[in-house]
């Protein structure tokens, strides 16, 4: 479900798994891959990606189905927003490098990153809540809040409208918006040249510019009515 390489001080992690949807297994390869890169010593960066079509679609929805009722839900949520906060403060320079549809929780994680590029050709990126009828937890609005500028995350979420990789950046959801043959090698390009600000007092100083989304994404599992 993902497959992680390196090009010199640049480690590429790649979800490769369909829709790249979030289950238990997929969330804890992911972490397992994140754990990897942060135990290398030495500068580093890394630059995430999706495979095919997407970048991620988001919530299994299928395996939430089968939990709703018993208390594995929310345990599976808490895996989710928690890789959320790794991702918005890990030790390294990190770089979403959106090579397809980025929905809902796939969306929301490529925002954590610390740089957003988008392919200007193919792909959606999109809050689609309003339209399922869905609410957000409360960590998940903090962290599009704290990345997005005010006016277009009202229109985000109260229209569940989809962005092509232009109006992604025009409405500042994504820092560029380049073309398909471009995007992993630019993404890299971004990564290699902060590769050297890899600390754990990097983890530590985006830790203290977000301490209220952290507060957030940790808080208590009840969403809004």
């Amino acid at each position: 479900m993902i497959e992680l390489s390196r090009a010199d001080e640049v480690f590429v992690l790649r979800f490769d798994s369909g829709e790249n949807r979030f289950g238990r297994l997929f969330v804890r390869e992911l972490n397992q891959a994140l754990d990897e890169v942060e135990a290398c010593a030495g500068p580093k960066a890394l630059v995430t990606t999706g495979s095919g079509k997407f970048f991620s679609n988001g919530l299994d929805l299928e395996e939430m189905q089968r939990e709703v009722g018993g208390a594995g839900v929310d345990g599976y949520l808490r895996d989710i927003l928690m890789t959320m906060a790794r991702v918005l403060t890990f030790p390294a320079a990190t770089v979403a490098a959106v090579n397809g549809h980025a929905f809902g929780a796939g969306a929301q994680l490529a925002v954590a990153h610390d740089h957003r590029l988008m392919r200007v050709d193919r792909g959606f990126w999109c809050m689609p809540e309003i339209d399922m009828h869905a609410p957000l937890h409360p960590g998940m609005l903090k962290l599009l809040a704290a990345r997005i500028p005010a006016a277009a995350l009202h229109e985000l979420i109260t229209t569940g409208k989809r962005y092509g990789g232009a109006e992604a950046q025009a409405r500042g959801i994504m820092d560029e918006a380049v073309a398909e043959a471009e995007l992993l090698p630019r993404a890299i390009h971004i990564a290699a040249g902060l590769a050297a600000k890899s600390h754990p007092v990097l983890g530590t100083l985006k830790r203290s510019l977000y301490p209220e989304v952290l507060k957030a994404l940790a808080g208590p599992m009840g969403l809004p009515d």
